[in-house]
């Protein structure tokens, strides 16, 4: 695989340099909250970067299950995966069309189904129009590849799992606004409770984006501090549905955090339980 400087990021750069190496492949991760009116498939056709294939939140999925964009079974994101062209010992570079966002559930996604080298694209797809490079229209031509899964149990966390930690060492990160975590504003999917896990933390993810980009290590550091969130200790990130938790697992792997898990269910399963107990404190 091609040597980048960065386990997470690469540039647009050298993106632009290794486009053609067939030991890198590009991926489209965008996608949409269903309120912004915006189609992330749609937008790729339109213009991607050059080879780049759509990796469809929605659809690589375990579309059985009532809650939104669960991951999928190994061998079904496996054969999903291999359907786009998509290698597992390749370098496997994620974007997303607003610079990060969807990106990092793409990148977790194929983290915890065992890529060896998964990366994101620094600054998205705007970084790459911002520098004048070429887009492409369309669907590429790629040949089926073979992705072989190592699944990693340890990275993601269910409701009984998430019920069981309130109240022990590990730290629940809530990715979700300040105005929906105190119950003050509505969720934006019907019938759920406003309002936290008991204990939880509130971080929203935005707090660890600048521009598009994901904040400097150092940054990100002062940031879990003022929050007291210990990066020593276990870490449940949640969200509204498994999104946007995954811009802070990114955030607290780039400071060194070994112990972090999404809670792959989140909000979206945790407020529309009745059995889960839900604080607006």
């Amino acid at each position: 695989m091609p040597v980048h400087p960065d386990r997470h990021f690469v540039t647009t750069d050298w993106l632009l340099r290794h486009i053609e190496d067939p030991d890198v492949i590009a991926v489209d991760g965008s996608w949409h909250m269903p309120a912004a009116g915006r189609s992330g498939r749609a937008e790729y056709l339109a213009g991607h970067v050059p080879g780049a294939v759509f990796f469809d939140l929605d659809a690589i999925a375990d579309t059985s299950s009532p809650l939104p964009h669960m991951l999928p079974t190994p061998d079904a994101f496996a054969a999903a995966v291999g359907a786009l062209g998509i290698r597992d010992n390749q370098t496997i570079v994620i974007y997303d069309s607003v610079g990060l966002f969807s990106a990092a559930r793409v990148w977790w996604s194929f983290r915890i189904m065992g890529a060896r080298d998964v990366v994101l694209l620094d600054g998205g797809l705007p970084a790459w129009i911002a520098a004048e490079l070429p887009l492409e229209a369309g669907e590429p031509n790629r040949a089926p590849a073979v992705f072989t899964p190592r699944f990693d149990p340890t990275a993601v966390r269910s409701f009984d799992e998430v019920k069981a930690a309130l109240g022990g060492e590990a730290q629940i990160v809530d990715a979700r606004s300040a105005g929906r975590f105190h119950g003050r504003e509505p969720e934006p999917r019907v019938g759920l409770r406003s309002g936290h896990m008991p204990g939880a933390i509130n971080l929203p993810f935005g707090e660890a984006i600048e521009a598009g980009r994901l904040k400097s290590a150092a940054d990100l550091r002062t940031l879990f501090a003022a929050r007291a969130i210990d990066t020593n200790k276990p870490v449940i990130a949640s969200c509204g549905s498994g999104v946007s938790a995954a811009v802070i697992a990114l955030a607290l792997d780039v400071v060194g955090a070994r112990d972090v898990a999404i809670y792959d269910g989140s909000w979206t399963e945790w407020g529309g339980r009745s059995d889960a107990s839900v604080v607006t404190d």
